[in-house]
């Protein structure tokens, strides 16, 4: 059993090296890479290579599983999905607007728990394959229940299924599309826990202001200092993602401060 889950990792590094490598033979939009992780973390001569770099590794681990049973390959993979769960911390952290870069251009939403949760779940699961006796083409002839389980868990933890079926019903990339009512993206504003968490600190609950930039509608109100409290609200999802930002009227400079981005 505790071979069960060598194809799912095997299957996953495997997407991740082709998605990744498609992504960046493809270019896309100018700056696309600046906002898909790892290459949002390196300066903007290097994020092909940074993502080619990683897709590179994905496939030599992937190799490694299929091929031996050689502990280099097993805590190598360990070790590979524990530093992407930093990665994703760290990007929800300092870039929420940024996406993980998982799965390449599809993974451009912003990080959210479901992606973190994903990438914590392949470790686990990385981690019990430590000790399986046998390479992962002899686990892949012989399926388990746990491996259907596996992958019910990363369905469910992987926001890029939406991603792909949204672009097969509009065939645009989000920010080409015409998104939700704005009252409808208030709504979902509204029964977010970034809302609930910052609601009292408002002087209204009605915003002065609302605009789109590319997938995501801002809303700005005014909290009880006169300052500006902006919430944003991405386009896509069942869930979509939801930051906050402070930006301070005070001081006598031309530019606004702005606090930190909180999810």
């Amino acid at each position: 059993m505790l071979e069960s889950q060598l194809p799912l990792l095997i299957v996953m590094l495997v997407l991740g090296t082709a998605a990744k490598a498609v992504t960046v033979a493809t270019k896309g939009e100018p700056g696309g890479l600046s906002r898909l992780g790892p290459a949002v973390l390196v300066p903007e001569r290097v994020q092909a290579a940074a993502l080619l770099v990683c897709a590179a590794g994905e496939l030599v681990l992937a190799a490694g599983l299929l091929l031996t049973t050689h502990p280099l390959f097993r805590w190598g993979t360990v070790a590979f999905f524990a530093l992407s769960t930093y990665v994703l911390l760290e990007l929800r952290r300092r870039r929420p607007d940024a996406g993980c870069g998982c799965f390449g251009e599809v993974s451009s939403a912003p990080v959210g728990l479901r992606s973190i949760g994903r990438t914590v779940a392949l470790t686990g699961m990385a981690g019990v394959s430590v000790w399986a006796p046998v390479p992962g083409w002899a686990a892949a002839l012989a399926p388990s229940w746990l491996l259907a389980a596996g992958v019910a868990v990363l369905v469910a933890l992987s926001p890029e299924i939406e991603e792909l079926i949204d672009r097969v019903r509009h065939r645009a990339p989000c920010e080409q599309r015409r998104g939700p009512a704005e009252s409808v993206v208030l709504s979902r504003l509204r029964s977010s826990g970034t809302w609930r968490a910052h609601q009292g600190e408002l002087a209204s609950a009605e915003p002065y202001d609302s605009w789109r930039e590319l997938c995501w509608r801002f809303f700005a109100f005014r909290n009880h200092d006169e300052d500006d409290v902006v919430f944003a609200v991405y386009l896509t999802g069942r869930r979509p993602a939801v930051r906050m930002a402070v930006v301070s009227t005070e001081g006598s400079g031309s530019l606004p401060e702005y606090t930190a981005v909180s999810a």
